[in-house]
């Protein structure tokens, strides 16, 4: 991998400030709140955040640069799309879970549903979550699907997956923001009390993991090779002509397959590729 030691320093930094943000999340509801439980009351509700700081926000980072990750190469493309899709539904399921406790909780206490902006875009992002999830494995892990599809489809489903991640992150700072607002209320959130100044450190460590995220997904240089360079690197030991080829390879301008291909296998590898 070119610039390997920036890519483990920046995967290093993702994954220090996702944990960090899991652990502020709980401290936040264990110590300032009521604590995690499922009966109806303010203990329910505090699921939610955590849900949606640990599978919304982390699990889905984690499945968005899933494949980037230099040791998984070794693994094939096949596997490899299974363990995205698996972390992308285990992600899904926790925005399901904390959604539920959302509404139990407003139902429990007589609060309207769907009123603020925050609930608006929350909803609506774990709908298109669900449907990029359904459409992805669709296209991608359904061996009938029509090669072309799946080329034509490459771009939007690199897209949408970023921008819900993006999405997420942002309702999360919006929903952590307004629960500060109405839930102090003596001191108030304007005069920065304790809870006050360490959940904004939380956003601010949502913000960093994001944009770490980001960051990792977009280089090029850091993209999984073709299956057809890992084979060439496994069977011949990744000796100085391999390093030719991975050079050669890399300097096309769409990450193609130099072998010429032309099989619908491969060419399903090849726009598969552009996304990784």
């Amino acid at each position: 991998m070119e610039n390997l030691k920036h890519f483990l320093l920046a995967l290093c930094a993702a994954a220090a400030a996702g944990f960090v943000s899991i652990i502020f999340v709980l401290r936040w509801v264990l110590y300032f709140k009521e604590g995690l439980a499922w009966d109806g009351g303010l203990a329910e509700f505090n699921w939610h955040p955590v849900l949606t700081v640990t599978g919304f926000i982390f699990l889905q980072g984690i499945a968005i640069i899933v494949y980037r990750l230099p040791w998984t190469w070794q693994c094939s493309k096949l596997m490899m799309k299974f363990i995205h899709a698996g972390l992308n539904l285990l992600a899904f399921v926790f925005a399901v879970i904390a959604m539920v406790a959302v509404f139990d909780f407003h139902n429990a206490a007589n609060i309207p549903n769907m009123y603020s902006l925050h609930s608006w875009l929350g909803l609506t992002a774990v709908i298109l979550y669900g449907l990029q999830l359904v459409l992805g494995v669709g296209m991608y892990l359904i061996p009938v699907t029509p090669v072309s599809w799946r080329a034509a489809f490459m771009p939007l489903h690199v897209y949408s997956g970023l921008l819900l991640f993006t999405s997420v992150i942002a309702v999360a700072l919006m929903g952590i923001t307004e629960k500060l607002i109405f839930g102090l209320k003596d001191p108030k959130y304007k005069d920065s009390p304790p809870e006050a100044i360490f959940v904004n450190v939380l956003g601010v460590l949502l913000v960093l993991f994001g944009g770490l995220i980001l960051w990792i997904a977009t280089r090029t240089s850091w993209k999984r090779p073709s299956d057809q360079i890992l084979h060439s690197l496994h069977t011949n030991g990744g000796g100085e002509d391999n390093s030719k080829v991975t050079s050669a390879l890399s300097q096309l301008p769409d990450g193609s397959d130099a072998y010429g291909a032309g099989d619908a296998r491969k060419r399903s590898n090849k726009s598969d590729e552009q996304a990784n």
